[in-house]
């Protein structure tokens, strides 16, 4: 702006300059609004401002329209392509961790896109190399169910059937946002985007499972898992979701003493009865109970009930707040530190002895001090049963029903609503339960269905992350993390988890592949086997697992090396592996023939929290 102080002399040079920028309508109201006319208006002819025909701004509705028409004659889109073909020393690879691929874009994906742009034109603008490959999350249930919404008689669809829909969902999901992120500007290499469902993907992706498994990181097992009974499937903790005001219907239930602890026999006699006192949030489970455990070395009392002269034996710790509970009145007997060779009587099954057993889950925050141990559905209960080789025999379905193994009062009971009340009938009928109440509390959800979870035993495939705890820890202290705090959660996390469940009981996914005896149940899966089948999904995808006769993916040689003899004495499995299995494979997909084996940074988004990890 020029400005001077003597209008006739600069009249002449703002005639001219308004002649040859004739200034808008707009601009003059906004100067007028600035109060440069009136009382100041001998300022104003100073004030040397340029003048253009060419709009401040462009009405909302031609904006999109013209962004569109800037991006393609500039050629936006070949910037990636002409910043990879020019010389330079250094490159610089971002590794695009897959969006999912089941909904429209929206804020988050921007997040996230946006971003790893920023980071990408830096470096681009600093004479590196660019790498970056987009791709998308295809598999896993939230888009198998997705898929499945759209369809009538969705329960009669065949695997095939099911695995196509979903394939649909997924690939239209990818359209919108690849156009999306297009649109935005996003600098990558669009025309070599990945896919988890893409063959060879899944083909390097079986040649990492096999690669973990034959170093003994992956394996085989029957133990309790996080399971969702309204998708039937097993899902790791971290697809879970905490429900704070769950409610539970907790009992307090007596197991009869059928042999009394040594420490407690001089104060029970034959007369009197006795019993252990137990507290449990989940009634459905007693049915599969196997022992009741007690905390080493602390103080349990044995007391009186003044009104009914029964004897329990509880926490010394919890007697008072126990007999708050039940509006009774307690004297104490006895107290010892040790429980050992104490048993009690199954509340509900008269023939089945529950031996009291020293654990150190058990806690004195809540209940008696006496935990209800049934081994096929709890964590720490199956690994008391392991220790003391008790049975972890699984009562309950897929579906969350009681099966035929746990009696005709409860076949076919869902556990978590009339199967519940039956157990807490039965209880009350065995003149067991003392008290029932609501329970409100912290409760594990499916977080893709938003139903209650339940802990169920089965076989499933796990990673033996405890065996890869101590190298990951000390790798990942040498990558810088933003923020720090995301690196201390992460180990955290490392040395809380000691295995990682990989098997899911659907079939939008890529498949294990293992096959399994007929008659043995024996898993069967060597460097044949898994060369033979990659060949295949290499060739025609993941689908042919579901639609090929088994001789075309397993060999004889195969079988024989196994020390087998007929393919058809073998069947295929039927799980598939997380799709956290999928998206955490793409490296070997993504980088594979790259300039480079290790990508610098990787960024991921938790919510509105940004992580970024350079270096490794």
């Amino acid at each position: 702006l020029l400005r001077g102080v003597s209008p006739p002399v600069a009249a002449p040079l703002a005639v001219a300059q308004a002649e040859a920028f004739p200034q808008p309508a707009s601009q003059a109201a906004r100067e007028d609004d600035r109060g440069l006319a009136g009382a100041d208006s001998q300022y104003r002819d100073t004030v040397l401002v340029p003048r253009s025909r060419f709009p401040a701004q462009l009405p909302g509705r031609l904006q999109p329209e013209a962004e569109l028409e800037t991006q393609q004659k500039c050629g936006f889109s070949e910037l990636y392509s002409w910043q990879r073909q020019r010389k330079a020393k250094q490159e610089f690879c971002l590794h695009d961790g897959p969006p999912y691929a089941n909904g429209d874009p929206h804020v988050g994906h921007a997040l996230n896109k946006i971003l790893k742009d920023i980071t990408n034109r830096f470096y681009m603008m600093r004479g590196y190399k660019v790498h970056y490959v987009p791709g998308w999350d295809c598999h896993g249930l939230p888009i198998e169910l997705k898929a499945l919404s759209e369809v009538k008689g969705a329960e009669n669809l065949s695997p095939m059937e099911i695995r196509q829909k979903a394939r649909e969902f997924a690939e239209r999901a990818i359209e919108k946002q690849k156009s999306a992120f297009i649109r935005w500007g996003v600098m990558a290499d669009w025309a070599n985007c990945y896919r988890t469902f893409d063959p060879k993907y899944e083909a390097n992706q079986l040649r990492v499972f096999y690669k973990m498994y034959d170093k003994g990181f992956i394996y085989q097992d029957y133990k309790p898992v996080f399971w969702s009974p309204s998708a039937k499937t097993a899902l790791a903790e971290a697809e879970l979701e905490y429900n704070e005001q769950h409610v539970s219907r907790s009992v307090y239930m007596k197991f009869p003493l059928l042999k009394s602890p040594p420490k407690l026999t001089s104060v029970i006699d034959g007369s009197s009865s006795a019993s252990v006192l137990v507290w449990t949030t989940q009634p459905w489970t007693v049915p599969a109970n196997q022992a009741v455990c007690y905390m080493p070395d602390s103080a349990y009392s044995i007391v009186k009930c003044t009104t009914t002269g029964e004897h329990f034996i509880l926490a010394a710790d919890r007697v008072e707040s126990t007999a708050a509970v039940l509006d009774r009145q307690f004297e104490v007997m006895s107290t010892c530190v040790d429980l050992a060779d104490g048993s009690c009587a199954h509340p509900t099954i008269p023939d089945r002895v529950s031996p009291l057993l020293p654990a150190n889950h058990v806690t004195m925050a809540k209940g008696t001090g006496l935990v209800h141990t049934a081994p096929a559905h709890g964590m720490e209960d199956y690994s008391v049963a392991s220790h003391h080789q008790l049975p972890t025999d699984c009562l309950v379905d897929e579906g969350g029903f009681f099966t035929e193994a746990a009696g005709p009062e409860l076949q076919n009971k869902n556990v978590l609503e009339e199967g519940n009340e039956a157990v807490i009938q039965m209880l009350q009928a065995a003149g067991s339960l003392l008290k029932e109440e609501k329970y409100v509390h912290s409760y594990p959800y499916d977080w893709r269905t938003k139903k209650p979870m339940i802990i169920r035993a089965s076989k499933q495939w796990f990673v033996n992350t405890a065996n890869v705890k101590a190298t990951a820890q000390e790798v990942l202290k040498k990558v810088k993390v933003i923020p720090t705090s995301a690196a201390n959660r992460m180990l955290e996390m490392l040395d809380r988890r000691t295995f990682w469940c990989i098997s899911r009981q659907r079939c939008w996914g890529v498949p294990i592949p293992v096959f399994y005896q007929k008659n043995t149940g024996e898993c069967l899966i060597n460097s044949e086997t898994i060369t033979d089948v990659i060949k295949v999904v290499e060739q025609q995808g993941t689908d042919a697992w579901w639609t090929l006769p088994i001789e075309q993916l397993l060999s004889k040689e195969a079988v024989a090396k196994a020390g087998g003899h007929d393919v058809l004495d073998y069947v295929k499995g039927q799980d598939v592996l997380d799709i956290w299995f999928d998206s955490g494979t793409s490296w070997a997909h993504v980088l594979e023939g790259a300039a480079q084996q290790v990508a610098d940074i990787y960024l991921y988004k938790n919510t509105l929290k940004v992580y970024c990890l350079p270096g490794g």
